[in-house]
């Protein structure tokens, strides 16, 4: 795909410097461009990159204003940043624009497909499934039985979703994903051994949800588990069977949720971070990467460590944890000194 700086001073509402007949072909970081790139200049720090990248064209603010002589053309926008990242959403799409249903598709009779969805080849669509408008299914994924799909929703390659699933609108679902498998449910027997307790549940997964690679999302025993409107999940994320996430919550990549506790709305989880089963955490809270939350927190909580405490009394407490063997000697030196 070719665009002129033309046509992207339009889209973006800025105004060309230089050739607006420059084209280019791909996107690209201002120290990596080459020709044909499209970049961009927001921090001052890399203003150093203007004078030798060797990218067609660069957006930059209104107001920036050249030391030295440059070969790119300039986009001149308000806000750079935000430019570039409307292109990266433009370019995202138009990689998803497809349509059509691959011969190598196997779609059961009983399902309707608008002419402008997208089947894949090798996709599987089990009997009694409802796809809306525009979704696009991408190779090799699996739609169980009465699984529901919301307009506008992407399933990225080799995702399976599993039977009784609802998936809202405007998701996106990336590669590797695994909607609806049993969550992990065992009852102790008297002789030692453990028998599977039934699955009978389903998930809901609600509009504009972003779930990374390869990450899973376990049935409920009986219910739902909920995956409430703009969820953003990262790679590798496990959702355990009854797990509840409030809308607007971010979780960053391979943390866990154990089953049945409920994370409130406008969270954010860092990496590694980990959370107990039958907790709740409230609205508006932040929980730091590799923290193990192992009990309830309320609204508006920060923490760290594991167990995961108030992270102002963490921080305090690091300067004497890192201090501790310096502490055991001194208090050695101490308890000679003083015996009789």
């Amino acid at each position: 795909m070719k665009f002129t700086a033309k046509q992207i001073a339009k889209k973006l509402n800025g105004k060309v410097e230089g050739n607006p007949k420059t084209f280019i072909h791909e996107l690209a970081k201002i120290e990596e461009a080459q020709s044909g790139s499209l970049t961009f200049l927001s921090n001052p720090k890399y203003t150093q990159y203007l004078y030798s990248t060797k990218a067609s064209i660069i957006i930059v603010k209104n107001d920036f204003k050249p030391d030295q002589d440059f070969n790119p053309t300039l986009i001149r926008v308000e806000d750079p940043y935000f430019a570039f990242t409307k292109l990266l959403e433009f370019y995202q799409i138009l990689k998803t624009q497809r349509n059509g249903v691959s011969k190598s598709a196997l779609i059961h009779q009983s399902i309707n497909l608008s002419e402008d969805c997208y089947v894949g080849e090798g996709s599987v669509i089990e009997e009694n499934s409802k796809i809306g408008k525009c979704v696009k299914i991408f190779p090799n994924c699996f739609i169980g039985q009465n699984v529901q799909i919301g307009d506008n929703t992407i399933i990225m390659p080799g995702v399976n979703i599993l039977s009784d699933s609802i998936i809202g609108k405007s998701c996106i679902i990336h590669s590797g994903c695994v909607i609806g498998s049993d969550g992990f449910g065992f009852a102790l027997q008297q002789d030692g051994s453990y028998k599977k307790i039934p699955q009978t549940g389903n998930v809901i997964i609600k509009d504009n949800v972003d779930i990374g690679a390869n990450s899973t999302i376990d049935r409920a025993t009986l219910g739902s588990t909920i995956i409430s409107k703009g969820v953003k999940l990262d790679n590798q994320i496990q959702i355990a069977h009854n797990v509840e996430i409030g809308a607007n919550t971010v979780i960053a990549a391979q943390s866990g949720i154990a089953g049945s506790s409920k994370i409130g709305k406008n969270c954010i989880a860092g990496g590694q971070s980990g959370f107990a089963g039958h907790l709740t955490v409230g609205n508006n809270s932040k929980i730091q990467g590799k923290a193990g939350v192992t009990s309830s927190i309320p609204e508006n909580s920060k923490v760290q460590g594991n167990p995961a405490i108030d992270y102002s009394v963490y921080s305090k407490s690091y300067v004497h944890f890192k201090n501790l063997r310096d502490i055991e000697a001194r208090l050695s030196k101490v308890e000679k000194d003083t015996k009789p």
